[in-house]
């Protein structure tokens, strides 16, 4: 019996779907059970108890584990293939005539650049996109649910990006990381920076107002390490418990004065016409298993991705760097 088993179809979901088959699928990850004895504790009959064990069986969510003759009669004995079930399931958008790539992580304007020029490409692939956090990107990724995650994970012992935390999530499979770009950080205020917030200690002595992101993304990642570092108080920031998902949603509350100050790109400053105090560079890349990159539908990707169009298109957005785009980082 496998530990854990993935449900990754919809047959399979809509199987269960039933709750007979549900509960007998349950009652034999406790024990072993016969067609007589789930028909008693079930209160149904064993015809019909017999017709959803097939169908369990056929899809191999259980199977024969043993028999036993009983006064004449041979008794089969049942059991689940797993002590536990995974429903690990993802909807995408109906089919466009191109494969599919679920890309789960960080909220990134170059990467919707990269998405949109795709879009557009006859043969290139269509990358839906899901701005869930950069950790939360990885973690999807290793469970399965997508073929792309987009993160800017800093490492504060070694110093680096991202190639740490893949490490540390999938020492068992094989990840390419590839560099999408460099691009600037820092705290967003209004326009003239009235409170003259310099630094985080700033937002602190000058009980500023701030929007925060989400758990789990680079942003906020790289905020609770340096708050630690510095000995600032999370309870006292003001308005840390207010999250938003985007570094546009971070600029857009700024200016519409419902926040002084918060975390974002220079690009998001830009598109608000709010001041930007840069506070450090980082690395944005693509964790991708080389499975999924070996797939011809991915070649336009990388194509562009080393393309001059996509340095110069990235390099207008304003405080990004695209001149590794597509490099890529070995993990060994």
């Amino acid at each position: 019996m496998k530990p854990l088993q993935s449900i990754d179809s919809f047959d399979l979901l809509k199987l269960l779907g039933d709750p007979r088959r549900l509960k007998i699928l349950r009652l034999l990850m406790a024990k072993p059970a016969t067609l007589s004895q789930l028909g008693k504790t079930l209160g149904i009959h064993a015809a019909k108890v017999r017709h959803h064990l097939k169908q369990l069986e056929e899809a191999g969510l259980i199977e024969l584990s043993s028999t036993r003759a009983v006064r004449g009669f041979i008794e089969k004995y049942y059991a689940a293939t797993a002590q536990a079930y995974c429903i690990n399931l993802t909807i995408t958008p109906a089919h466009t005539g191109k494969n599919t790539f679920l890309v789960t992580g960080s909220d990134d304007l170059a990467l919707e650049l990269l998405t949109s020029a795709l879009s557009e490409h006859k043969a290139g692939p269509d990358l839906q996109v899901v701005p869930v956090g950069s950790l939360d990107g990885l973690i999807s990724l290793r469970q399965g649910l997508g073929q792309i995650a987009g993160c800017h994970l800093y490492d504060p012992p070694s110093g680096d990006y991202n190639l740490p935390y893949v490490r540390h999530l999938f020492p068992d499979l094989d990840i390419r990381v590839i560099t999408l770009a460099r691009r600037e950080q820092g705290l967003l205020t209004a326009p003239g920076n009235p409170l003259g917030i310099r630094d985080l200690p700033d937002i602190f002595n000058n009980n500023a107002r701030f929007i925060n992101r989400n758990k789990g993304s680079g942003t906020r990642i790289w905020l609770d390490q340096r708050l630690r570092d510095e000995g600032l108080p999370i309870q006292k920031m003001r308005g840390y418990d207010r999250e938003v998902n985007t570094h546009m949603q971070v600029a857009q509350t700024i200016s519409k004065n419902q926040a002084d100050t918060g975390l974002g790109l220079l690009a998001a400053a830009r598109k608000y016409d709010l001041d930007f105090v840069p506070l450090f560079e980082e690395r944005f890349d693509l964790a991708i298993p080389t499975e999924h990159c070996e797939n011809p539908r991915l070649l336009p990707m990388f194509e562009y991705l080393h393309s001059g169009e996509f340095r110069q298109n990235v390099g207008v957005l304003g405080g990004y760097d695209a001149t590794d785009a597509g490099g890529e980082h070995i993990l060994a």
